[in-house]
């Protein structure tokens, strides 16, 4: 479910101004069709922005929203005769119809959100990396390290390790690793795991090795190290 904000002066609820969003499970806040509204406005995951009766206010209002510097997606709400004057330079992010189905609308707004989602992640270098205890794999590089130490892994061995570092502490059996990694058209037998798990343990090292755990009859599974076994190691570093 998200948080979405419809700007509107228009007097009915929202389920009026667009009676697709009262079937989805969205939750639905409302201002004034002003931009002195984006000044109290509430986190919000899409904007909706009434334009039925008064396109070219909001049209305005549209283009004053992206002058704030935000990246909510914004979608405009038209009727059949306001597609035929809507231009790209409107700054909205998306077109819908005031009549349009809830099927239609959830697909836009789900559209909408993934789009932003997609964009910051690709902003964020760290979106990237996965951490678990002390692996870290870079899933753009494609490289892994433990403990600053850089690993020489082969594709496979990678996509295993980060596979299951992705999931810390989740039971995967032979068959369902050999379908996330390896793939659904992969017609090797589930051997060429146990096989990639003992190269990748030895390359992890005897203190290591460990981290990938073995569940007696199931399978596979990321055990990141507990806080008592880590402090008594340091302890025991300092120690000797």
């Amino acid at each position: 479910m998200s948080t979405l904000l419809l700007l509107t002066n228009a007097l009915q609820p929202s389920a009026e101004v667009l009676p697709g969003l009262a079937l989805l499970g969205h939750q639905v806040k409302i201002l004034p069709s002003e931009g002195s509204a984006l000044l109290d406005a509430p986190d919000t995951d899409l904007l909706l922005v009434d334009g039925r009766l008064e396109l070219a206010h909001a049209r305005d209002l549209c283009r004053l929203i992206r002058t704030t510097g935000t990246d909510i997606p914004v979608l405009l709400v038209v009727t059949e005769g306001g597609l035929a004057v809507v231009a790209h330079d409107w700054a909205m992010d998306d077109v819908v119809l005031h009549t349009s189905g809830p099927a239609e609308l959830e697909a836009r707004i789900r559209l909408a959100i993934g789009r932003l989602t997609a964009r910051r992640e690709a902003d964020d270098p760290e979106s990237h990396v996965i951490r678990s205890g002390e692996v870290v794999v870079d899933d753009a590089s494609y490289t892994a390290k433990l403990g600053g130490r850089s690993l020489d892994l082969t594709f496979k061995e990678f996509e295993l390790l980060k596979y299951l570092a992705q999931h810390p502490g989740r039971v995967f059996s032979r068959q369902q690793l050999l379908q996330e990694v390896w793939g659904y058209d992969y017609f090797g037998g589930t051997r060429t795991v146990d096989v990639h798990v003992r190269r990748l343990r030895a390359k992890l090292g005897p203190e290591h090795e460990t981290l990938i755990g073995t569940v007696r009859n199931v399978g596979y599974r990321f055990v990141i190290p507990t806080v008592e076994k880590s402090s008594a190691a340091a302890r025991d570093t300092q120690d000797a």
